[in-house]
């Protein structure tokens, strides 16, 4: 397996429908692995519009079965076609009353690794989530992928230290963070949280925005994906505020051993003193 990883992530616009908005994905997808790109990520419930602005049950209809639904076995074929890592984000149906914000990671060979559900629900202006999803109680996976280990935490999961702790304690060497946040909620905090969280856990993290406003609300997202080093410092470029974009960076994973080995957080922790973080 290679140190440096080619790796890529998409911001973008809501295209109206389900069929187009995958169709523009797997173009962007095949662009990517056209310039060497091993492993991708898309934006939080990518296949949809951010319908979490309003609760109506007329949105349940973009649910569906993961990972036997239409979309995840699309991206199968995709992940197939490329030969690259895909982290698919969409709203999965368990069964009738249980739906989740969920994150599929497929590998290169189009295998389903496993899924990722997204642990912290929000409830405020805009965010009415707690409306659709129930709490993820799936766990901290990292799947072992072609292109290293790879985790998953889902928008607003990123205000809370603890998931990107223990993604780090399960062997993450990436992260991918696809969301849909807004400008006037909490924009400046989206280059702060996951530079810090890159520099605590000592890991890779791939910031993901959707961009533009959208048919249910005034939520103007405001893009800006980035990749971002074990040192906190971005990979690269940060995407546009207001376009959507490819974004693709090599990544070195050397770099990983050498900030742990410097900065020694992890032989540092004190989990023997840390027993009332977890109290109620």
């Amino acid at each position: 397996m290679a140190d440096v990883v080619r790796a890529a992530l998409v911001q973008a616009t809501w295209t109206g429908d389900t069929e187009s908005m995958i169709a523009k994905h797997e173009e962007y997808a095949r662009a990517a692995a056209a310039q060497g790109a091993k492993v991708i990520g898309f934006q939080e419930v990518f296949n949809a519009p951010y319908f979490c602005q309003v609760q109506e049950p007329e949105h349940y209809r973009w649910a569906e079965p993961v990972p036997d639904g239409p979309t995840v076995r699309r991206m199968q074929d995709l992940a197939r076609e490329t030969g690259m890592v895909i982290v698919v984000p969409v709203f999965e149906v368990e069964q009738s009353g249980f739906y989740y914000n969920t994150a599929a990671v497929i590998d290169a060979d189009g295998t389903v690794l496993g899924t990722y559900r997204k642990h912290h629900i929000p409830q405020v202006k805009g965010f009415w989530e707690k409306y659709y999803f129930k709490p993820g109680n799936a766990g901290w996976p990292v799947f072992d992928t072609a292109v290293g280990k790879v985790g998953v935490y889902i928008c607003y999961d990123r205000h809370f230290p603890e998931g990107w702790r223990q993604l780090g304690l399960n062997g993450a060497q990436l992260v991918y963070n696809p969301s849909a946040t807004s400008r006037g909620l909490s924009a400046y905090l989206w280059q702060l949280e996951q530079p810090a969280a890159a520099v605590a856990n000592e890991y890779f993290i791939a910031a993901i925005n959707r961009v533009g406003v959208e048919e249910y609300g005034d939520n103007d997202f405001y893009g800006t994906s980035y990749f971002v080093d074990p040192r906190g410092q971005f990979v690269g470029d940060v995407a546009s505020d207001s376009k959507e974009e490819l974004v693709i960076r090599d990544l070195d994973f050397a770099l990983i051993d050498e900030v742990r080995q410097q900065w020694a957080f992890y032989r540092d922790r004190r989990p023997d003193a840390y027993d009332g973080l977890v109290q109620p």
